[in-house]
């Protein structure tokens, strides 16, 4: 009698998989991570003098005693409130003409060249003839932002409307689509990924120059921030103002990509694309 022994099922080997995420957050702060080590080296052995290139730990130090003095939020609130109020003004005004510019072709024609050419000057450049005519005092700022913003949007817009697919709107007009059928329908879904393109960039613009304006001419704020940390000989201010601005725009851009998602649901996840 022959007795048979029957080998152990092999055993199943589970990769572990790694979450899509998780992959894009550890290549997102390896770059961060290498430039503060190479900051806390350059600072740990001399290669800059202090005056140059403070240390890590004096300007998170700067930071806590900011944050603990009530002062970096009071600058870091003015500055917010300033984008806010000049970013929501700018935006919509932006979408208003940049929609105007687009579905109106003989309105485009008349205006689109000298807008363009309008678009071309910085804002730096406004800077001296605003003072003239509005002074330098909150209008200032809020003008300014809301220009900053305004350009990029209405350009955004008008392209995102002049590029929608013919063939989609002669398909409206088969189904016999009202005029404010056609443009929520399919003109304005049709739109949404160059609009939201150009809602981002008047963000960024307004809060960059923000931050100019505010060194133009200012008492409060993160530019004013940096200003006074200038004359005062201490860059590791100057430094702690510009993480919080770096942070900040961070998360504005970021809030503007989660409510793209939310607006557009349709619209494949980048990360999971890949």
């Amino acid at each position: 009698m022959t007795l048979t022994v029957s080998a152990d099922p092999p055993v199943e080997r589970r990769s572990i998989v790694v979450p899509a995420v998780l992959t894009d957050i550890a290549y997102g702060l390896s770059l961060p991570l290498v430039l503060l080590l190479a900051w806390e080296s350059a600072s740990r052995f001399g290669w800059l003098p202090q005056q140059i290139l403070p240390a890590p730990q004096v300007v998170w130090a700067t930071l806590v005693e900011l944050w603990n003095d009530g002062s970096l939020i009071d600058h870091t609130l003015r500055s917010l409130w300033r984008v806010a109020a000049g970013f929501s003004v700018g935006a919509l005004a932006g979408l208003a003409i940049g929609a105007a510019l687009g579905l109106l072709p003989r309105i485009r024609a008349f205006i689109w060249p000298v807008f363009t050419a309008i678009a071309q000057v910085n804002m730096l450049a406004w800077l001296p003839l605003l003072v003239l005519f509005i002074g330098i005092d909150e209008e200032l700022k809020y003008v300014s932002i809301a220009w900053s913003t305004a350009i990029p949007v209405i350009l955004a817009t008008t392209r995102a409307i002049t590029n929608v697919s013919p063939k989609l709107l002669e398909l409206g007009r088969v189904l016999d689509f009202t005029p404010l059928q056609r443009f929520f329908t399919i003109v304005l879904p049709a739109s949404l990924p160059l609009l939201f393109t150009g809602i981002r960039e008047g963000l960024a613009s307004a809060w960059q120059n923000l931050v100019i304006v505010e060194l133009f001419a200012s008492f409060e704020g993160l530019g004013y921030l940096m200003v006074w940390g200038r004359q005062l000989f201490q860059l590791e201010i100057v430094i702690a103002a510009m993480i919080i601005i770096a942070a900040i725009g961070l998360l504005l851009n970021a809030s503007l990509e989660y409510l793209e998602r939310f607006v557009q649901p349709w619209k494949p996840d980048a990360a999971h694309a890949r």
